[in-house]
């Protein structure tokens, strides 16, 4: 009987990837154009917002997104989105408005096409397990700041296997909206993780309302790495988890 009911949700993560890799094929001569230069990256990014388009809507998948502050088009953020499902890249460009660079693990560099994003230097792949590449992936980072380019990253570095809890923070996107004194921005991904789920959880994957927060920006003018950098951290993840309604179950659980 599981298995019966297991075939609807696996045929709609097949039609899922199969999708994904159709569109891309068809748009990837248009990406290796914008991405051969680095003055056309912004052209890349738009492509890659009408790409993540035809790879959700054409499989049922819809967003509502929730504006708690205010971004401003030539604003530079550090945006700070929990990690649910491999769906959430795809969406932070259906919900970020404005360009900015992904950073992301350097295994996905290796992957056909997708990888050409991070091989052309247009998002920044980041070896944790060498603190050097870490350290110079940073380093990109921040240069890319310098320039004005806002930067995307996942603070938990990878997805939780107790979803919708999160992961400790890392401390990468918080040094670098320190060290360069830019407002970082939570962002909430309340339901990814039920509409494409990552791994065990196959059974689940089906088409849905994908529900998204856009916090205030959180201004880091005259923090200090040395003093501020662990607060910042619980800021933003305190954030997240009351938008999840995490702390409020947590006190129910504890009264009880």
């Amino acid at each position: 009987m599981k298995a019966i009911k297991l075939i609807p949700a696996l045929l709609w993560r097949v039609l899922f990837f199969i999708n994904l890799v159709l569109t891309l094929l068809i748009l990837y001569p248009f990406f290796y154009v914008f991405l051969s230069k680095e003055k056309w990256f912004k052209h890349a990014f738009k492509l890659k917002k009408i790409w993540a388009r035809f790879l959700t809507y054409d499989v049922g998948i819809f967003h509502k997104v929730e504006m708690k502050g205010k971004l401003h088009k030539k604003g530079v953020y550090v945006y700070c989105p929990n990690h649910t499902s491999y769906l959430d890249i795809m969406m932070s460009y259906l919900v970020i408005p404005y360009y900015f660079s992904f950073v992301g693990k350097a295994a996905l560099a290796k992957i056909p096409l997708f990888g050409r994003f991070f091989t052309s230097q247009m998002d920044i792949g980041i070896k944790r397990e060498s603190l050097k590449a870490s350290f110079s992936a940073i380093e990109q980072a921040g240069a890319y700041l310098d320039k004005g380019i806002s930067i995307s990253i996942f603070p938990e570095g990878t997805i939780s296997n107790k979803l919708p809890h999160l992961l400790n923070f890392k401390n990468g996107a918080f040094k670098l909206a320190i060290s360069r004194q830019v407002p970082i921005v939570p962002i909430t991904f309340h339901n990814n993780y039920k509409i494409l789920p990552h791994e065990k959880n196959y059974y689940r994957s089906g088409p849905g309302l994908a529900r998204v927060t856009i916090h205030e920006p959180i201004p880091t003018v005259g923090m200090n790495e040395d003093t501020d950098l662990e607060r910042l951290k619980k800021i933003v993840k305190d954030v997240i988890e009351t938008e999840l309604g995490l702390h409020k179950r947590q006190k129910v659980t504890t009264g009880a």
